[in-house]
């Protein structure tokens, strides 16, 4: 796929011609273009319905190779484990909230 230009990014975005296509093509095209193309609540939000899972904001960051794969169907969905498994151990901070008293 070729690269857009950030002017032809910019105006891919201004113009929203992302409005005209389906979750599965903007996810694809967002995730092997390096300049965001469209609102990241739009491409995130396009990534999810695609992969059929909720996609952690670090993974576009620290897995995009792996999510172009998720969606290529060339492996198989990420689990959580290995999602949180991303995040350096230095970063990592989980917060286990129970319900009752």
């Amino acid at each position: 796929m070729r690269q857009l230009t950030e002017e032809e990014a910019i105006e891919f975005f201004d113009g929203e011609k992302w409005k005209t296509m389906s979750f599965f093509e903007r996810a694809e095209f967002q995730l092997f273009q390096d300049c965001l193309c469209m609102p990241f609540s739009v491409f995130h939000e396009a990534v999810e319905e695609s992969l059929k899972r909720p996609v952690f904001t670090h993974e576009f960051g620290l897995n995009r190779d792996g999510l172009k794969k998720e969606l290529s169907g060339e492996m198989p969905q990420s689990t959580f484990t290995e999602v949180m498994a991303l995040i350096p151990d230095k970063k990592k901070v989980i917060l286990v909230c129970g319900g009752g008293e």
